[in-house]
């Protein structure tokens, strides 16, 4: 069994197991955005925080909302509850929410000078209520189930940082990398250099696995992505903590939108690929040949529908991801985050039927 930072016994390590493709007696499963409006009592939490942010950076809300969820279902992990956009938050641009529209910053990077200003991140100072809330939830958690820790993706915060907000056409950003791809490059490598900062000192603070979200790779060109998005993921992997208390820290990468680049994404050194519903399991299966665990990738929408389509939906996605014959290598998620119009009692049906399905295959 793996051992935590307090010493106390990790009563279910199936997940962990399962990302570095060692034995588990059922298949582990998770969920994006897990904590989150879809639940009444997240809902209600969140009112007495007064908003997002302040939820966020109240230690005690935020442990308390990241909990929420393992009360109610049979999760193998918890996953930090925060937000991506902490990071360029702490540099310098005034993050903020308007209600209805999504985050929106104060600054905006554009220029070789705006680039330049941007202030090197000490994530331990800088962001310490993110680590303040992993080591309280490592604590709270007691040896449950692993602790996710997470980032945004270079090219993911980019977007955010020289659009000024969400965006559906990222044309600021995109102009920038076809016009002047050398200043893309150095914010890149600023916020590389910045996520590496924060995902150490957040493993420092107790964090077991990682997953680096790159939401917005999807919308690069084939090229472009890697050169973009995908190698400095890669630099992040590599100045990554991969050890810590005698135990390996996977790291999860996933790329929305990004199946057809599982192959490129072999050399980062990630131990687990993550997929969202566009791609076949059984199809990456046999593309990743073994050499990492897979994570996915049914579509949140389901969730949407009745109980016995749920089950359907499931036990077809544990047939693509067992159609080899492999025992392990395999956690059950969705290909995105759960939405806030989900029913609760839903979302207990895709947890519970991929451990009581999975049987068949793992048994």
């Amino acid at each position: 069994m793996i051992h935590g930072k307090d010493m106390t016994t990790l009563k279910n390590d199936r997940f962990l197991r399962a990302l570095l493709r060692e034995p588990v007696d059922t298949t582990p499963v998770w969920m994006m955005r897990q904590a989150g409006r879809y639940l009444p009592e997240y809902r209600a939490t969140r009112a007495q925080a007064g908003d997002f942010l302040s939820l966020c950076k109240n230690t005690d809300f935020a442990c308390e909302v990241t909990l929420q969820p393992l009360r109610r279902y049979a999760l193998d992990a918890a996953i930090l509850f925060s937000d991506i956009l902490t990071v360029p938050d702490a540099l310098g641009l005034g993050l903020y929410f308007e209600a209805g529209e999504g985050p929106k910053f104060h600054k905006t990077v554009r220029t070789e000078q705006d680039i330049a200003q941007l202030p090197k991140l000490n994530a331990k100072t800088d962001l310490g209520y993110v680590m303040d809330a992993v080591s309280t939830i490592r604590s709270a958690l007691a040896g449950q189930v692993p602790l996710i820790g997470f980032s945004g993706s270079p090219w993911t915060l980019a977007t955010y940082m020289v659009e000024g907000g969400s965006s559906k056409e990222f044309r600021f950003t995109k102009q920038m990398m076809y016009a002047q791809p050398e200043l893309l490059h150095a914010l890149l490598d600023h916020l590389a250099e910045s996520v590496i900062d924060y995902l150490n000192a957040q493993i420092d603070a107790g964090a077991q696995a990682i997953q680096i979200f790159d939401s917005w790779g999807g919308s690069l060109a084939h090229r472009e992505y890697q050169e973009f998005s995908l190698q400095y993921m890669q630099k992040i992997i590599a100045g990554l903590q991969r050890e810590k208390d005698g135990q390996r820290i996977p790291v999860i990468l996933f790329t929305k939108g990004g199946g057809q680049w599982l192959i490129p994404m072999l050399a980062t050194g990630a131990d687990a690929l993550g997929l969202d519903w566009t791609t076949s399991l059984k199809t990456a299966r046999e593309l990743v040949q073994g050499q990492v665990a897979l994570q996915g990738n049914l579509d949140p929408a389901i969730l949407y529908g009745s109980p016995k389509s749920i089950e359907r939906a499931v036990h077809a996605m544990l047939d693509d991801a067992y159609a080899h014959g492999e025992k392990t290598g395999y956690i059950a998620n969705l290909g995105h985050g759960i939405t806030q119009w989900v029913n609760p009692d839903h979302a207990k049906v895709f947890v519970d039927t991929v451990h009581e399905y999975s049987a068949k295959y793992l048994g």
